[in-house]
């Protein structure tokens, strides 16, 4: 049986997230056929790197916090089971909490009112990887997520 990240950003309203973990890779999609983009993600020594649709991904683990892209964004981690963070800009951005119980992984990208739930079902990965797979599904399927700010 193949190991994988599967579950819902958004709630009813929204989006499935469904991905295999291979070792270090983690490969799938956010949304359906139509409306959805593929996620590939390797998880390497000194961080994540990768794609979701056509957007880069790329993040290292710098003291003891995940920093770097997801596309457009910024993107800061903290944690393992009980994962916090930051994407975007300070103004125009999203707060990212998230707990791990055993295999579920609960949380919240943005507020309670314009932000998304999500929920999803770990396998054997830690809850950090779970959050990241959310937030990358997050920018790549919320037309908001992915808009830059011109300064």
């Amino acid at each position: 049986m193949d190991d994988l990240i599967k579950g819902r950003l958004g709630g009813e309203s929204g989006y499935d997230i469904r991905c295999v973990i291979d070792g270090d890779t983690i490969k799938g999609r956010a949304g359906g056929k139509l409306h959805g983009k593929d996620i590939d993600l390797e998880i390497t020594e000194r961080g994540v790197q990768g794609s979701v649709g056509a957007d880069s991904v790329k993040i290292e683990l710098t003291d003891g916090e995940l920093k770097g892209n997801v596309g457009s964004q910024k993107l800061v981690l903290r944690g393992v089971d009980r994962v916090t963070g930051f994407m975007g800009e300070p103004i125009v951005g999203w707060n990212v909490v998230a707990q791990q119980s055993g295999e579920k992984l609960v949380g919240q990208l943005g507020s309670t009112v314009l932000g998304r739930p999500f929920e999803l079902e770990l396998g054997s990965a830690p809850g950090w990887v779970g959050t990241l797979v959310a937030i990358v599904a997050f920018y790549a399927l919320e037309p908001r997520a992915s808009v830059t700010v011109s300064h």
